[in-house]
């Protein structure tokens, strides 16, 4: 199977979601349209399902970052066909609101940064993906977060401050607003975090591995081939 990746920054790789995919076998098509790759249109039979990263710029920031009306276009157009998976991951579940009809702007509660638990609501517990995630940790790393979540939205995640933590935009189209994917070293090297939260992110990475390469064999048995 090959699983379409944007990336938007080379700072925000794939991290544990993409070594595992590999290890099991499968293509990473990762474009980089920040380098000038071109995005697809329309996700095609080529392509199994979409994984949109994270990044530094803001959901709405086309005029500076021209590539992302396209991203928001590809990302609406997967998810309202329901025919291929959808990951969006910090900025790609921004985009995925704000693509949706939703509406993304600062956190009235400051900048997220650091290790977090996921919190999941009575959804998050029945869903396919996240289920059996609740209360373990990932990383954040946001400024924004979606402010009105898009009708017909099923939230499956909320911070503490009861901020939207994970949801889902359609019956295969997921978006996280923290980090699964993101490893001590990967967010070692952003800046704003403390010596102490890069710490705890590289002592918490065994477990951070364990929960999230689960995550990503729950998110390949969710492609339709994976299951005929």
């Amino acid at each position: 199977m090959t699983i379409l990746v944007i990336e938007h920054e080379d700072e925000a790789p794939i991290g544990i979601l993409g070594e595992r995919w590999q290890e099991v076998g499968h293509v990473l098509d990762i474009r980089r349209p920040y380098l000038g790759d071109d995005q697809p249109a329309y996700l095609g039979p080529e392509h199994d399902a979409l994984v949109v990263l994270g990044g530094y710029m803001g959901a709405n920031d086309d005029a500076e970052h021209g590539w992302l009306t396209q991203t928001k276009a590809l990302l609406a157009d997967t998810t309202r066909r329901g025919e291929q998976p959808v990951l969006g991951i910090c900025l790609g579940h921004q985009l995925l609101t704000v693509a949706m009809g939703g509406v993304v702007g600062r956190n009235p509660s400051g900048r997220a940064i650091g290790l977090t638990p996921i919190g999941l609501t009575p959804s998050g517990h029945a869903d396919p993906l996240l289920t059996g995630t609740d209360g373990h940790d990932a990383i954040q790393y946001n400024d924004d977060v979606a402010l009105e979540n898009p009708s017909g939205a099923t939230i499956l995640a909320r911070t503490a401050d009861g901020r939207t933590q994970a949801a889902r935009f359609g019956p295969l189209s997921w978006g996280v607003q923290f980090h699964p994917e993101v490893t001590g070293a990967i967010f070692s090297a952003w800046s704003g975090a403390t010596a102490e939260q890069v710490s705890s992110a590289y002592a918490a990475e065994p477990t951070l591995r364990s929960t999230w390469t689960a995550f990503a064999d729950r998110f390949l048995a969710l492609i339709p081939s994976a299951r005929s």
